[in-house]
């Protein structure tokens, strides 16, 4: 496993879409270990593949119970609002709060090929939300109804 570079902010590959996966091979398995590594390192609750600048549908999320990886996601149900703050590992220190569904259903394939679903709320249901919006070239920025100011991060950051 390895630690992979982030790609931040100003990086054309985060606004792409993404390619689905074909292959179910030890290169996607390596792949999927180190995007875990690389999110647990850098204290997020969610990495996508473009953001270790790969352009293939898939993603890692943990927020607290483990992880859960997402070959070819897609959401499936929904339901309920919640509004948050949000940010991202290729956004450091930029904030926003948006509107997301409290409930998501998701339906993935795993590391093997095999299809499964998956259900999240609050937390969860945001993270699945965000990721799966990164595999379509959308970022947080452009879903927030209000960016934080940098005085607001700075006091933001202080608590």
């Amino acid at each position: 496993m390895a630690i992979r570079n982030i790609v931040k902010d100003g990086d054309p590959i985060l606004k792409k879409k993404c390619r689905p996966v074909e292959k179910f091979d030890k290169k996607l398995a390596d792949l999927l270990d180190d995007m875990a590594q690389t999110m647990h390192k850098a204290n997020g609750v969610g990495l996508a593949a473009p953001q270790v600048g790969i352009l293939r549908r898939l993603a890692v999320v943990d927020v607290g119970e483990g992880v859960i990886e997402l070959v070819n996601p897609k959401i499936i149900a929904y339901s309920g609002e919640q509004d948050g703050l949000e940010g991202c590992l290729s956004f450091p220190g930029q904030w926003g709060y948006t509107r997301r569904p409290e409930y998501v259903k998701v339906k993935a394939q795993n590391r093997k090929g095999e299809e499964f679903t998956v259900e999240g709320r609050e937390l969860l249901a945001r993270a699945f939300c965000h990721e799966l919006d990164h595999l379509d070239g959308i970022v947080f920025k452009d879903v927030a109804d209000r960016l934080l100011t940098p005085q607001e991060v700075e006091e933001l950051e202080k608590s």
